[in-house]
């Protein structure tokens, strides 16, 4: 076998390696797995499989979040490939709005709603000088890492319970992990209106969620405003973000009484 040949075939063996441990990946799993779980399940050694998902993370095809692993932007920067009925009425009704909160701050605003006990971004409208988020249209992220996603968990007691259940995985070092302590945060949370995330999700990105409410006893979306955590200052903007949320709440309930 030649030179040129035998590059080939390591090259296309490096390629399978890759490929088999893309597969390995539910692409809706927001908790990340294990390089040893990944290993498993790809089949390949250990090592291999941190050799390879170094190279990954290199092209934006996976993160990687303290021990754990999970597909990356450039497998999601395109837009989901489909959408739910949920995400597309959310979108369509509270956009407008969420232009108006970017008006009104001139920060990066997120939109979301819940799905278990995950925030799905349905909208995003960031500033340029602000702070690089994890957030995707059409991406989740654990809700309890998120301020949109507390803004909304904490009047759903279901997806308390399964965010608990299936482990409070961080996205950061700040990121809770501790139930009694999320409890403590969501009750906080239903007092006051406002969820807040300071670096859970991101380092450096600090943010205050507002709930938008639909025709149930639980929010059907949420609003945020984020922006560095250096220089941000939530209290600023939290006028704004409840006078919004609360004009998109009657559009949303219109608009929901209009798709039955």
């Amino acid at each position: 076998m030649t030179e040129a040949a035998d590059g080939e075939t390591e090259r296309a063996s490096a390629i399978d390696k890759a490929f088999r441990l893309i597969r390995a990946f539910d692409r809706d799993d927001t908790q990340g797995m294990g390089v040893s779980e990944l290993a498993r399940r790809a089949r390949l050694p250990k090592s291999t499989s941190h050799r390879v998902l170094s190279s990954l993370i290199e092209n934006g095809a996976v993160q990687r979040v303290g021990d754990r692993y999970r597909l990356g932007p450039l497998f999601f920067d395109r837009g989901p490939t489909s959408l739910s009925t949920t995400h597309e009425l959310v979108a369509e009704t509270l956009t407008p709005f969420l232009a108006a909160l970017f008006e009104r701050t001139r920060c990066t605003v997120h939109l979301a709603y819940l799905d278990g006990a995950d925030a799905v971004y349905a909208n995003k409208l960031f500033s340029v000088t602000g702070v690089a988020a994890p957030s995707r249209i059409g991406g989740r992220v654990p809700g309890h890492c998120t301020g949109v996603g507390k803004a909304m968990m904490a009047y759903d007691e279901s997806a308390i319970d399964l965010a608990i259940s299936r482990g409070l995985v961080p996205w950061s070092e700040f990121s809770v992990t501790d139930p009694a302590a999320l409890r403590a945060e969501l009750a906080v949370v239903r007092q006051t209106g406002l969820a807040y995330d300071v670096e859970e999700a991101t380092l450096g990105l600090s943010c205050v969620a507002a709930p938008v409410w639909g025709k149930g006893a639980v929010p059907g979306a949420a609003m945020s405003v984020s922006g560095p955590v250096d220089s941000f200052r939530p209290q600023d903007h939290v006028a704004s973000l409840k006078k919004i949320c609360e004009s998109a709440t009657r559009a949303f309930r219109k608009a929901q009484r209009t798709e039955e």
